[in-house]
């Protein structure tokens, strides 16, 4: 079974969309991956899309969506929703279809405040995201129960901390 996972940050245009690009990639086969913002900017960040070009990551279906796309009766099912920003970990998620697992892996945003659009911020935040999504990927969800895989992904998040 593919399970969809579903990135959430505030302004879906950068940390979102790097974790949706680099599981997209490395868990073909066993996940697909979208990525939202409460607040979406309208568009991706640049220097976001060019790290993802710079990679060999495709780039060409990104943009900047709102949840609301995802908690629709048309939405498809998600097996597991990740915030990467500490913003949209506060917030009150719509209710997701499927019923997915929810877990946080907070990573500093490489364009906001106290950031100038350094490049290496945005590579830092891909770097950090990279390490998480590989951990996931050692994680065998099959075997796993809803809460076990729930505690599982939340616990990367956790043991990363240091790393953001």
């Amino acid at each position: 079974m593919i399970r969809n996972i579903l990135f959430l940050c505030t302004g879906n245009s950068a940390r979102s969309i790097l974790a949706e690009a680099i599981l997209e990639q490395r868990g073909k086969g066993r996940f697909h991956a979208f990525s939202v913002g409460s607040k979406p900017r309208g568009i991706p960040n640049p220097l976001a899309i060019a790290l993802l070009q710079a990679k060999g990551h495709a780039t060409d279906h990104f943009r900047s969506k709102s949840w609301d796309e995802f908690a629709g009766p048309d939405a498809p099912d998600l097996h597991g929703v990740i915030t990467v920003c500490d913003n949209a970990k506060g917030e009150s998620c719509p209710v997701w279809p499927g019923h997915p697992v929810q877990a946080h892996w907070g990573i500093p945003d490489p364009a906001g405040e106290g950031h100038d659009g350094d490049p290496r911020d945005f590579a830092i935040a891909y770097d950090r995201l990279a390490e998480r999504v590989e951990r996931m990927l050692q994680l065998k969800e099959d075997q796993l129960d809803a809460r076990a895989w729930r505690d599982a992904l939340s616990a990367i998040g956790r043991e990363c901390e240091g790393t953001s």
